[in-house]
């Protein structure tokens, strides 16, 4: 553990521990929850996903939308098109975009998650499960 050499070290510390209990809290309770995966396998970390999962974080965050828990996930075999995440509105298919910059994720924000509308960018599923 690093030393806490100043008041912000010791403000930062807290805020870590408080979203991980907030992450925490949300996972127990996902079923009325959005739910946006992010694709995190190399070729989406080497495509700037890690950035754009902070950046969808911390616009949720600013934006207070709460209703929302942001995760990664592995491969979803979209490699052409990364980054790409996967949005599920409570009771709805996912939906997959490709593509997404920062601007793409804003607009995702906005629309899909908060106002539940979908915007262009969806890679069209092409095959279904055998259950």
């Amino acid at each position: 553990m690093a030393k806490i050499k100043s008041f912000a070290d010791l403000k930062k510390i807290k805020e870590d521990v408080q979203s991980q209990v907030a992450l925490r809290e949300k996972g127990e309770n996902s079923d009325n929850l959005v739910k946006v995966r992010v694709a995190m396998a190399t070729c989406g970390i080497a495509s700037g996903a890690r950035e754009i999962m902070t950046y969808i974080i911390d616009e949720c965050a600013a934006k207070g939308v709460e209703n929302v828990v942001v995760t990664q996930t592995g491969c979803m075999g979209y490699c052409y098109a990364e980054p790409t995440i996967e949005v599920v509105l409570p009771g709805q298919d996912g939906v997959v975009y490709g593509n997404v910059d920062q601007k793409k994720a804003l607009e995702i924000i906005e629309k899909h998650i908060v106002e539940g509308t979908l915007v262009d960018g969806i890679i069209p599923q092409t095959h279904k499960t055998i259950e």
